[in-house]
């Protein structure tokens, strides 16, 4: 055959197979690959009460990397102290719980426990490091069960403004006399107050004068006896030369007092040291242990510990938490940070240069230390003792008359309480 007459033929025969071919494809649906949805992350419920600075440091520094090692996600929340154990209750009783683990002052824990609102641990105490100070361990048992573990402590340091007190030829106070001479040298000389008290209420003045009650050998929820005049007497004599700034110092105004020079010293918290020296630049504002009161020299120890509320969702994960706050990777960054003491013997190398000097002082007040008295009423006791300081201090009400009243109203409280 003659190939020029196979040309035509075949041509259309190899389009005729390609338009076939086209509407298969064209008909054919492709088949998507199998996919598998990734797991949804668990969601571990957190409560704290933080300043914005350690917020800011906790989910920045601290938490990522718990996220990242147990694949989960930290959802955290700011609760006051005196409010987390109406929210706790709240939660039992409608048998939902929200929070899978809390830190806790450690001035509010008794009710927790007295309320059955937070899980035993004792089964788990074996998985506290030992570099964490046995103390501190203790801080968490109740009737011999182990209901909170350790993961900040805290002290109070007294900050002074080296400058000022230079220029005055005075020295840091070491004692109640050298305090009021102190105060009553800045207020001659510059013709208003330099030293500042917490006297805006609430728990930081109940705090503050607790240590100069125990200085003074008194119990504070005692009122009345020999350490509480002698402490109330002294602070009648001291007021009139404090900077008026006391009235409304507290935790956090006493930091911006400092560094603006309103006051040349006061005793506070040590997450004030980045505050002051670090964004306010006043690096002339030093700090040491503090003073005594007549009979010693007392320094309470603060801080929180970290509990387990009862129906926690997730309790095996929060307590992989608590493990991981206790870490000596954790307490390194708290301490270089944010100038926290730490619960470790051996997290304290990654303090830098500039708050070395903070920090010493801050181990050196805990040598002082002691615990406030973990009771139920403790709430009650705080007003009443707001109430006491205002009427004695700031009023200027008879010590011995005012302090007997509310010795009796407290005797009420704690009966009401079973003793």
């Amino acid at each position: 055959m003659d190939d020029k007459k196979m040309v035509k033929p075949l041509s259309l025969f190899l389009i005729f197979c390609l338009a076939v071919s086209a509407l298969g494809c064209i008909g054919e649906k492709e088949t998507p690959a199998p996919t598998t949805a990734a797991p949804e992350k668990t969601v571990l419920s957190i409560s704290m009460s933080l300043t914005e600075e350690e917020w800011k440091v906790m989910r920045e520094d601290i938490f990522p990397k718990f996220e990242e090692d147990y694949n989960c996600k930290i959802e955290s929340y700011e609760v006051a102290a005196g409010d987390l154990p109406k929210k706790l209750e709240s939660m039992v009783k409608a048998g939902k719980m929200e929070i899978d683990v809390f830190a806790q002052d450690n001035m509010q824990l008794a009710i927790l426990v007295q309320k059955g609102l937070v899980e035993d641990l004792s089964a788990y105490e074996s998985m506290i490091p030992d570099e964490v100070i046995d103390a501190l361990i203790e801080a968490g048992r109740f009737n011999g069960k182990l209901y909170f573990m350790p993961y900040r402590p805290n002290v109070q340091i007294t900050y002074y403004n080296e400058a000022k007190f230079k220029e005055y030829g005075l020295s840091p106070p070491t004692n109640w006399d050298e305090l009021l001479n102190v105060a009553k040298t800045f207020k001659e000389k510059e013709g208003v107050g330099r030293v500042l008290l917490k006297g805006a209420g609430g728990a930081p003045t109940t705090c503050q004068m607790y240590e100069f009650i125990v200085s003074a050998g008194g119990d504070p929820l005692e009122f009345n006896d020999e350490g509480c005049i002698t402490t109330f007497e002294y602070l009648q004599k001291l007021w009139p030369y404090l900077s008026p700034d006391s009235k409304t110092a507290k935790w956090d105004t006493t930091n911006t007092y400092i560094a603006q020079e309103s006051a040349y010293l006061a005793q506070n918290w040590p997450f004030g040291v980045p505050i002051i020296v670090k964004d306010y630049g006043k690096t002339e504002v030093k700090t040491y242990h503090g003073f005594s009161g007549p009979v010693r020299e007392a320094h309470v120890i603060g801080g929180e510990v970290l509990g387990i509320p009862k129906g926690s969702p997730h309790k095996e994960l929060a307590l992989k938490f608590i493990e991981y706050m206790q870490s000596k990777e954790v307490q390194e960054i708290l301490a270089s940070k944010l100038a926290w003491p730490s619960i470790r013997t051996d997290a304290t190398g990654k303090v830098e240069d500039w708050m070395k000097p903070y920090y010493e002082s801050i181990l050196e007040a805990m040598k002082y230390g002691i615990f406030r008295k973990n009771v139920p009423y403790w709430t009650e006791f705080d007003k009443l003792f707001n109430d006491a300081f205002e009427e004695i201090v700031i009023n200027g009400k008879p010590v011995k008359e005012t302090l007997d009243k509310y010795h009796d109203e407290m005797e009420k409280v704690k009966e009401n309480y079973g003793g």
